[in-house]
């Protein structure tokens, strides 16, 4: 793209939310250029933890909007990626010491109409709080709540023997970083400009349209664009863009919210999630993940700024153990972990007094101080990243009357072009054409690409036609996909983002990896630079 060309949508920010918008504008027919600092979703949306849900907690905050959109959504999103996103069933074990978080509207009210509870939260509440659950999104695929009876099912093997009751119910899973890169691609294929490890240095409004300065961070070059409409979707950073980057006066900000998580070896054997209920009225989850450990988290704690890098404290990691202990015959201990990590959501700050209080929803507000219109994005969740989407172009669109109506809701991102039930076609299609795929190997390619999975594994007969092996089943074939498609520019982005492959591979593997990538990608930059 030339520097003095004008485009519709400038976007900062590629996450979630920034990938969305662009993915839903560019299909609108507006011109957009996204810039990421860093890698697509290195920051909140790779750290979530992984789940499409309706949020059954916020119902406690009177958050019914907020729940009831997710919970419509769940179905929308799972049809669009049936490879990344899978139904999951999630046992609600029941005692009667569990408790509500104090600061919550319906613990206030039940405390006032039954004291005698004194902040516990009963069964049938619980049970109403399902059922809303249940009929507020209008479910189609997802089956409804059912009882558990813990002293007999496989569900009740590894929780301690207290519990003898549950509540069953369903959401879904999200590989979460995978569905900005698929996102980002899908927007990449419409025509946007996706421009990876670019720093926007400044942004001013100069007659009437934005003037942006840019920094290539592998390289240092500076370059500039000129943008129509601004929009900022930095997340953590969404405030020091606009105090910083645009320098606006907007009194509007952000509550930085950590949350981290651990990943243990595998707990139990069964495919089901557990939604554990503390005393202290928090909530945290335990989820099968990579078929050979369990993920638990999250806390809530907040963060002092964007730029501290967010990891799991040794009283965040304790907190989990003692939480996940409380419920696992066995005890959860340190040796247990095998690796955590923590992101940082960007809420918009509507002055709770607690973290956990917080706002989950999403705040978007046009700023025209100046002329050129500026959209700043605060909060959300990744469950409704599209209908932020939908809304953030609702912002958009007046200033672009020649846009295209909505248009994304069950379209499907690249790869996600079959049956929600297809995956187990689509694995044994991949394995007959290409017998020396094991099924473990097909699997894992199938649930990353889905019907793309084909392709990058097209003409091969043998494991040595697809080139280096890098361990575990990663190959050279395999990295050049995400190089060339996906916008990988580091082990870290392909291990830890693109695949969970860090939790497999040898840091020896994975220093092997990034200096191959790097050759790689010097490389490319040459044989570019000479065109």
């Amino acid at each position: 793209m030339q520097q003095d060309q004008m485009v519709d949508l400038f976007i900062i920010g590629g996450g979630i939310n920034g990938c969305g918008i662009a993915r839903d504008a560019t299909g609108r027919g507006l011109s957009v250029s996204l810039a990421e600092m860093n890698d697509l979703a290195s920051a909140t949306s790779s750290a979530s933890t992984k789940l499409f849900h309706g949020g059954l907690r916020y119902l406690e905050y009177f958050e019914v909007r907020l729940v009831r959109e997710a919970l419509i959504e769940r179905e929308t999103l799972l049809a669009a990626m049936p490879h990344i996103s899978w139904p999951m069933r999630f046992v609600l074990p029941y005692h009667k010491d569990m408790r509500f978080e104090g600061e919550t509207p319906t613990s206030k009210l039940l405390n006032l109409v039954m004291p005698w509870m004194k902040g516990r939260r009963p069964a049938w509440l619980i049970r109403f709080g399902l059922f809303l659950y249940d009929n507020l999104g209008g479910r189609k695929v997802l089956p409804g709540t059912s009882t558990v009876d813990l002293k007999r099912g496989p569900e009740g093997a590894p929780l301690q023997e207290r519990f003898a009751k549950a509540y069953e119910y369903s959401d879904c899973w999200i590989e979460d970083s995978r569905l900005v890169v698929l996102n980002a691609r899908d927007a990449a294929a419409r025509g946007a400009e996706i421009m990876v490890r670019t720093k926007v240095l400044s942004a001013e409004r100069v007659d009437g349209q934005w003037q942006i300065l840019l920094e290539n961070r592998d390289t240092g070059e500076q370059f500039h664009r000129r943008a129509r409409m601004l929009v900022n979707a930095g997340g953590p950073w969404v405030g020091d863009v606009i105090r910083n980057t645009v320098r606006s006066n907007s009194q509007e900000s952000v509550r930085l919210v950590r949350g981290s998580h651990i990943v243990t070896k595998k707990l139990y054997d069964h495919d089901k999630c557990y939604f554990f209920q503390g005393e202290d009225g928090r909530i945290i989850f335990a989820i099968p993940y990579e078929t050979d450990f369990t993920l638990i988290g999250t806390t809530d704690a907040d963060h002092p700024e964007p730029g501290i890098k967010p990891v799991c404290t040794d009283k965040e990691r304790d907190y989990l153990l003692k939480f996940a202990s409380g419920y696992f015959k066995k005890p959860v201990t340190v040796e247990d972990i095998v690796w955590s990590y923590s992101g940082v959501r960007p809420l918009y700050n509507d002055g709770a007094k607690s973290a956990t209080a917080a706002t989950r929803d999403y705040v978007l507000k046009v700023d025209e101080t100046g002329g050129a219109p500026l959209l700043n994005v605060f909060g959300g969740k990744i469950t409704t990243y599209r209908k932020l989407a939908e809304h953030a172009l609702e912002k958009i669109v007046p200033y672009f009357p020649e846009a295209r109506a909505a248009w994304t809701a069950r379209v499907p991102l690249p790869g996600g072009n079959f049956p929600v039930d297809g995956v187990e076609k689509l694995v044994r299609d991949l394995r007959t054409a290409h017998p020396f795929l094991d099924e473990r190997w097909a699997r894992r390619l199938v649930k990353a690409y889905g019907t793309e999975a084909a392709e990058i594994v097209k003409g091969a007969t043998r494991v040595e036609d697809l080139g280096e092996q890098f361990g575990w089943n990663l190959t050279e074939r395999e990295v050049n996909w995400l190089i060339d498609k996906e916008y990988a520019r580091s082990a870290e982005d392909v291990v830890w983002r693109r695949s969970k492959m860090g939790l497999r591979l040898s840091v020896a593997e994975v220093a092997a990896l990034d200096q191959w990538i790097k050759n790689a990608c010097t490389a490319r930059h040459g044989a570019a630079a000479a065109q």
